[in-house]
């Protein structure tokens, strides 16, 4: 670059800086009138991911019927996929496209991504093959969408922002973050509701659920496009991670066949300066310092990650008439940027963004210890399973009187069973084998009755007694312990009648045979003071079940009393007796963790790197939310620990990983990379200027060589 190059650069710069300050005067704001329409395309971007991410683990575990572990496993795999994908979308855009084609460009996949999605939960298209194929290979489209933009945003962001408005730039983030958690809030709330109230294709509305995130990315794109004219775009400047890699490998090549000290190379790169520039090294030197210091950071997003699998699983089995979600970011942002921090500095206290960072992993870890303490009385109203070589056992008592039962070799019911009594808890049966035929005996009224049932290990059972002509009859069915996914409660009949019927409670229909059980299925939570019934006769007036609860499974028993049905509810299942608003307290703390950490991050990313490198930079810090999420997946696969214990060893974890980053930082160095272009630029200025003036002076002396000839 010559002189005249960069006072015309210096120039334009100057003139770019008047239009903004006259847009500033205009608006009111101290921020590029550009940034609206990033906040905006973020905030819709962002209710566009968050409202799929919220229905997608009920998805799977009830429209793809996958068990718990399998569907935590595939919510993380797919978080963490959408976290390696910004390494992929930073390389693009600082090296071949810029920031803005690639948000443009990549904004594409992510709506196909969508669209495939909302496909996949159309019960009509095809069969469950169909489904879990459009369905993965629609989150992985959206894997790489949302993965590809997200360090281009932010950091296209902080480019709208001159040097001497870092402070500007550095509250920009935080209103950057609000917008991620406005957009996070809304399609929270939204798209649940979108999933439960509104039915479609006979259920829940998986389609429209994914379809109106689907149709918010489409509007991020066309915001985002619509402020084009306004943005300041820093062109790509090639492919500077290659270039990155080389000068590395050139390095370390270099000085590994060197096997003398140089005391002119005090750092292992300066060995790459008979290749390289000292300003590509000095800046690869400021970015690995940062990335050494993100080494221990994936064990807070192991945490932090767990509120859409884990912390949402502890959720469905506590009662859930209160809901909390990303109201408290919202909240704590504006809190901590208004009161907090500046108290802090009153107190004159230094917290340096690395202090703040250690900060919200204590909160963090202190979340975990308050859900700890929460799962231990979760489980309270969970039944465990019956161990190998037992069972679990119930008695339903239907004959019109106290009844004994004995099974040879155990004890477990030494008191008589009363007449439609709700049995208080399931009892422990041995088999000694995977299964085993047993020998059932029962008194009543001083007569004995025999049955044999076949047990299998690690089932739950509920046997049915009913009084015939012929003596009393067993009845052996099983039962389904598990509490629903979605937290709502099971529900299944016991007809004792000799006709069928059929009932709807909400809906749901149960087809109930005679003298037999119906299927066990699920329905909302709340009162049902008037089922609908399939027999048009004074049987079915009137008939009500009352409150059926959260978390609860019940089996309904139909007898007939003055020629009504009259309905009998057992719990098999206890119904949930821990309020969510327990749930209040991990959420604050790891809001505040949120808050201190991420914000934090996200603008230390963006003012250590250079300018060449923020998106990669970016991305970098983006990548130990994936590595986060690969943590939760080997502990949820590996590990095989109860919830409980595995809260705490996540707590632990944290606060150990918390204690290495807070050495670490200690030896941290802060860097301004904006100074670092001001000392390169004026020696680059310094160097053309004396180029300019040795060639001037090497032109005089051929002049007067030639005039002297001339004289000659």
């Amino acid at each position: 670059m010559s002189a005249r190059s960069s006072r015309c650069n210096s120039e334009i710069s100057k003139s770019r800086q008047e239009a903004n300050n006259m847009t500033k005067k205009l608006c009111g704001t101290k921020y590029p009138t550009s940034i609206c329409f990033i906040v905006v395309n973020e905030f819709c971007e962002r209710f566009s991911y968050y409202g799929m991410k919220a229905v997608l683990t009920l998805y799977f575990l009830t429209y793809l019927h996958w068990d718990k572990d399998l569907s935590t496993a595939v919510y993380h795999a797919f978080s963490g996929l959408c976290y390696f994908t910004p390494l992929l979308g930073a390389l693009i855009a600082d090296s071949w496209l810029g920031k803005f084609k690639t948000i443009i460009y990549l904004s594409i996949v992510y709506v196909i991504g969508h669209v495939v999605k909302s496909v996949g939960a159309i019960p009509t298209v095809g069969n469950s093959d169909v489904h879990i194929a459009l369905s993965m290979f629609g989150l992985i489209l959206i894997a790489f969408g949302t993965g590809g933009i997200k360090p281009c945003v932010a950091a296209f962001g902080g480019d709208q922002f001159d040097e001497e408005n870092a402070s500007e730039r550095q509250k920009f983030f935080s209103i950057f973050y609000m917008s991620i958690n406005a957009g996070s809030l809304l399609s929270t709330v939204i798209t649940p509701v979108l999933r439960g109230d509104v039915q479609c294709f006979g259920g829940d509305c998986y389609a429209l659920a994914f379809g109106v995130p689907a149709a918010l990315m489409v509007v991020a794109l066309v915001v985002f496009i619509a402020g084009s004219g306004l943005y300041k775009r820093n062109p790509p400047q090639g492919n500077i991670l290659l270039e990155v890699c080389n000068c590395i490998g050139f390095a370390l090549k270099k000085r590994w066949r060197r096997s003398k000290y140089d005391p002119q190379r005090t750092h292992w790169l300066d060995w790459a300066e008979e290749k390289y520039s000292k300003r590509l090294i000095q800046e690869i030197k400021m970015v690995l310092r940062v990335l050494v210091l993100y080494i221990p950071l994936p064990m807070f997003w192991a945490l932090f990650d767990q509120q859409g699998s884990r912390w949402t699983l502890q959720a469905t089995r506590m009662n859930m008439a209160f809901m909390l979600n990303a109201l408290l970011i919202l909240l704590f942002v504006p809190i901590f940027d208004l009161i907090i921090y500046p108290i802090v500095g009153f107190c004159r206290i230094n917290i340096t963004p690395l202090r703040k960072m250690a900060v919200g992993m204590i909160f963090a870890a202190l979340a975990f210890g308050a859900a700890t303490l929460v799962e231990l009385n979760v489980v309270k109203t969970v039944v465990d399973p019956a161990p190998a070589g037992k069972c679990l056992l119930q008695v339903f008592n239907l004959v019109e009187g106290d009844i004994s039962v004995t099974i040879p070799g155990n004890d477990l019911f030494p008191k008589p069973i009363p007449y439609l009594q709700d049995p208080p808890k399931y009892e422990t049966l041995p088999l000694e084998a995977s299964s085993k035929e047993l020998r059932i005996q029962v008194v009543f009224n001083e007569k004995a009755s025999e049955c044999n049932q076949m047990f299998e290990e690690e089932k739950a059972y509920s046997l049915i007694l009913h009084s015939t002509a012929a003596g009393i009859q067993c009845q052996l069915v099983e039962d389904f312990i598990m509490k629903s996914e979605d937290g709502n409660p099971l529900l299944r009949f016991l007809n004792t009648q000799p006709e069928a019927v059929n009932l709807t409670v909400g809906h749901v229909t149960f087809h109930v045979p005679s003298r037999n059980m119906s299927a066990n299925m699920t329905v909302d939570r709340g009162e049902y003071p008037d089922v609908g019934c399939s027999l048009q006769s004074e049987k079915c007036s009137d008939l009500d079940l009352g409150l059926l609860d959260f978390g609860a499974s019940y089996t309904v028993i139909l007898t007939e009393e003055s020629g009504k049905f009259v309905p009998h509810e057992m719990e098999d299942v206890e119904a949930n007796n821990v309020h969510i608003a327990w749930q209040i307290p991990q959420y604050v703390l790891i809001t505040a963790g949120e808050v201190m950490f991420s914000i934090t991050g996200l603008e230390f990313s963006y003012s250590q790197a250079p300018a060449n490198m923020k998106s990669v930079l970016q991305a970098g810090w983006l990548l130990t939310v994936a590595f986060g999420n690969v943590i939760v997946l080997i502990v949820a696969e590996g590990a095989g620990l109860e919830q409980w214990k595995e809260f705490l060893l996540f707590a632990g974890l944290l606060l150990g990983v918390c204690i290495i980053f807070s050495i670490m930082a200690y030896f941290y160095t802060y860097v301004d990379p904006d100074q670092l272009d001001k000392i390169y630029l004026e020696d680059s200025e310094r160097e053309e200027d004396n180029d300019d003036k040795m060639k001037k002076k090497t032109e005089d002396i051929q002049l007067n060589k030639k005039g002297k000839g001339t004289k000659l």
